[in-house]
């Protein structure tokens, strides 16, 4: 399953795409500033950036991933059905913490087919740093290199994989996310005068709404984002970058 050339980051690159279904699952990073930056402050070799706030999408379903690894590492991985018996994704699978390839493989040995990939692409010492809402880990960040990671840098790495996976992911949560989650215009409209701390008849005032249909508006927001509360709703929604 080699990953599709297509960067979610280029101008109008999801342009063609109907919805997030269409879009490939699998996709070659093109060049991002904010990850060279990352990769200047703490050097490895390859990255992949997966999951998205989504249902269905989150990380472990393998349904949306980012990676400048070799497409012809990805293909062979695949074709030899790898993802099954690979130690790692065994372990990240259900990770709420950072999961050490090498500390992993002290206690189950990876198949030597996946061994011989990794000395062929130079892909080593994967590294992977959850990415949570709340308790919901919806993605991850994993990194790789010849040697392993220091300490200090899995630090700085547990600090900023959040917003690298942000930055990798936005493109695809603007386009898309609202339309997965459900959200109508209304909705939105409610919630982006909400979270500038207006009240509903406020926002009544602002948007038109009678104060009755901003409440209701609010309400299935609170339901649709799984938030239990106004403010809580708003926080999600600023945190999927679904309003300004």
């Amino acid at each position: 399953m080699p990953g599709s050339r297509l960067s979610p980051r280029a101008p109008d690159a999801l342009d063609m795409y109907q919805d997030l279904r269409s879009v490939p699952k699998h996709r070659q990073l093109g060049r991002s500033d904010i990850v060279e930056r990352f990769r200047l402050a703490v050097p490895f070799d390859y990255i992949a950036i997966s999951g998205l706030d989504v249902d269905h999408y989150r990380f472990g379903g393998g349904y949306s991933t980012d990676t400048d690894l070799p497409p012809a590492f990805i293909e062979a991985y695949y074709a030899a059905r790898l993802h099954e018996t690979d130690p790692f994704v065994a372990a990240a699978s259900s990770a709420n913490e950072v999961v050490m390839e090498h500390l992993v493989y002290d206690s189950t040995p990876p198949p030597q087919r996946l061994l011989y990939l990794a000395r062929t692409f130079g892909v080593h010492n994967r590294t992977l740093f959850p990415v949570k809402r709340g308790e919901l880990v919806y993605g991850a960040v994993i990194v790789s290199r010849s040697t392993p990671f220091e300490e200090g840098e899995i630090d700085f790495l547990s600090a900023v994989a959040d917003c690298i996976h942000t930055a990798v992911t936005k493109p695809l949560m603007e386009r898309f996310a609202v339309q997965q989650i459900g959200l109508t215009r209304g909705e939105m409209a409610c919630l982006s005068q909400a979270s500038l701390g207006l009240t509903s008849e406020a926002i009544a005032k602002v948007t038109g709404f009678q104060t009755e249909t901003v409440n209701s508006y609010i309400k299935a927001a609170i339901k649709k984002l799984g938030a239990s509360n106004r403010v809580e709703a708003i926080a999600q929604a600023l945190r999927r970058r679904l309003i300004p």
